[in-house]
């Protein structure tokens, strides 16, 4: 059965707290697994998620803070430990191959596993696939950071009563859904479009074109909320963005299902960043993640 769910590993921004990691997103996309920001610690909070190495197909970093990319050195190795027997592939800014290659081979170790370096340069497409398009936005961040984007493709959904409208029943169904068209009926006269799922990823930033491009019309948004309102001057020095800007962004982008995360240790009431949201007028679902929390991407309408 096909699962797409976000497994939250870590929502500490900077250092790790009593009670919350570093960061690191597990996203489980049906088959496959991406791995978003593996901070200190990922390996061990993988394990008690019950995620494994053989469950990763990709690795996606925003950039080359510590808190974002400190345990990929485990996870790389944790990957070659378990030889997992598929591809694997790291995105990462391209800026960054230094801290990369410092991280990929941090310690001595047998490399069994060819994991695939693909470095972003710029705005756009990543990866194709059957079941989903990768995409990457520059983000506005003290170092170059990227925002990763998850676009599913369209399908059709079929409509029961212009199917019996037109006769079409059991074997013929499959038939005019593979060939698109029977007997003269095209397909678009007994379905409609299907509307592909939509995932994005935002990390460190500051409001910029780029997180407006990564929200718009997702189904699951999950964006770094280091700041409360009050700190707005602070939160635009370093390079964030408050609870209030986040939940605008994700109300002016129609998202669904909102996961606010990356919080600051100076906070201690996390409720705080549920009220700024929703004072900023997001009316969706959403959420403040925890350490270990699954959030299912939403049913589509």
């Amino acid at each position: 059965m096909s699962v797409r769910e976000l497994v939250v590993l870590g929502t500490a921004s900077q250092v790790p707290t009593r009670h919350r990691n570093h960061n690191g997103y597990l996203l489980r996309w049906d088959g496959e697994g991406i791995l978003f920001d593996p901070g200190e610690g990922t390996q061990r909070q993988m394990l008690r998620a019950g995620a494994a190495a053989h469950d990763l197909n990709r690795i996606c970093v925003t950039h080359f803070h510590g808190d974002h990319c400190l345990g990929l050195a485990g996870v790389i190795q944790r990957i070659n430990l378990d030889q997992v027997p598929h591809p694997v592939t790291a995105h990462y800014p391209r800026s960054g191959q230094r801290f990369f290659d410092r991280l990929r081979y941090a310690t001595a170790y047998r490399e069994t596993v060819g994991v695939t370096e693909a470095p972003v340069a710029r705005d756009g497409v990543l990866a194709r696939t059957p079941a989903y398009t990768l995409e990457a936005r520059k983000l506005s961040h003290p170092v170059e950071s990227y925002g990763y984007r998850l676009v599913e493709p369209d399908g059709r959904r079929m409509l029961p009563d212009r199917l019996a409208a037109h006769g079409i029943k059991g074997p013929d169904v499959g038939r005019i859904q593979r060939d698109g068209v029977l007997d003269g009926v095209p397909l678009e006269a007994v379905s409609e479009v299907r509307r592909g799922q939509r995932f994005a990823f935002v990390m460190d930033t500051r409001l910029c074109e780029g997180v407006h491009a990564l929200a718009e019309g997702c189904d699951l948004l999950v964006i770094e909320s280091t700041f409360l309102d009050e700190d707005e001057a602070l939160a635009a020095e370093h390079g964030h963005l408050t609870a209030g800007q986040a939940a605008r962004a994700a109300r002016e982008a129609g998202v669904r299902h909102l996961v606010l995360t990356h919080f600051s240790q100076r906070y201690t009431e996390p409720d705080e960043f549920e009220r700024q949201a929703r004072a900023a007028g997001f009316e969706g679902e959403l959420t403040v993640a925890h350490d270990l929390l699954r959030v299912p991407v939403p049913k589509r309408r």
